[in-house]
């Protein structure tokens, strides 16, 4: 157990059996699978996972039980070097599981998932003192919750709150996003929450002077962001021959963390979390293809 983290995050995990086909199957057809593999996902955990590849010190807080999902969830951390020692075993919990299916014509994919048994902590089993180790909070929609007491514990001691929202969880959702620091999020969900359709008016709405930053990402068409409020600018997606999307945001939310982290200014961190996404995008798996810190560099340096 470490003294402290860059990053600690609570929300998704999932096992996730990935599925490749050449094209998405028609109703009333065969497929053949021509490649299946299982791997750690959810969006904490392949944020978490990501970041520890970019050399952060990440740990994990959340609930898992004793079957083989909880099981195997562990392992995938402990091969990445996320810290778990503060996990919840409770009878009956277990991580989202998840078929994926990759289209390898295009790179595309589709979810589907069972939430049963996924349990989130409950506010009261967060202590402070947990909060107070981390540099960064990172959380998502799944444990809003929880989340509205960490990202208050994390304001009291001045830790800055990274967030990625993908579902509109409710009234806590709307409790939730006065106390993120960093807001990062997609088009689609950008659009929900604003009523609007063009990415430099998702992030105008949702940008402010106390939010250190919003970043709304559209896969190929790269991401719009704003620091602080500011003017909203535009970082093109780099230019890559994409496998596989699966975990391409995830890996975003965790490039983009570590930068933070590491105290790069946002600018740079955006740039680095976008090229950190699109490597990601050349491989096949979710978690398997996040890219070390050393590609990463790499992969800009090429790129001037």
């Amino acid at each position: 157990m470490s003294d402290h983290w860059d990053l600690l995050g609570l929300g998704a995990v999932a096992v996730d059996d990935l599925l490749y086909v050449e094209h998405y199957p028609q109703p009333e057809t065969k497929t053949p699978v021509h490649d299946r593999r299982r791997e750690g996902g959810g969006l904490a955990g392949t944020a978490l996972a990501a970041a520890a590849r970019q050399g952060a010190k990440a740990a994990y807080f959340g609930v898992l039980g004793d079957d083989e999902l909880s099981r195997f969830t562990l392992r995938e951390f402990e091969r990445d070097g996320v810290d778990c020692s503060m996990v919840i075993r409770r009878a009956g919990a277990r991580p989202i599981h998840s078929t994926v299916i990759i289209e390898a014509s295009t790179g595309r994919r589709t979810i589907l998932f069972t939430r049963a048994g996924f349990t989130a902590p409950q506010p009261d089993e967060i202590p402070a003192s947990l909060v107070a180790r981390c540099r960064i909070l990172f959380l998502d929609h799944t444990v809003a919750e929880a989340g509205v007491r960490a990202a208050s514990i994390a304001r009291e001691h001045g830790i800055p709150v990274l967030a990625d929202l993908e579902r509109d969880t409710g009234p806590k959702l709307a409790e939730l996003l006065p106390l993120i620091d960093h807001l990062v999020l997609g088009i689609r969900f950008g659009s929900h929450l604003t009523g609007e359709e063009d990415p430099v008016a998702i992030t105008r709405a949702l940008a402010c002077p106390a939010r250190r930053s919003c970043v709304v990402t559209a896969g190929e068409r790269g991401c719009w962001y704003s620091i602080a409020g500011g003017e909203v600018r535009h970082l093109p997606a780099f230019p890559v021959r994409v496998v596989d999307t699966n975990g391409c945001g995830d890996v975003f939310h965790g490039a983009y963390a570590a930068q933070l982290a590491r105290g790069e200014r946002i600018d740079a961190a955006v740039r680095f979390a976008s090229a950190a996404a699109a490597i990601k995008a050349t491989r096949p798996g979710g978690r398997s293809g996040i890219p070390q810190h050393g590609e990463v560099e790499r992969f800009l340096a090429e790129r001037g």
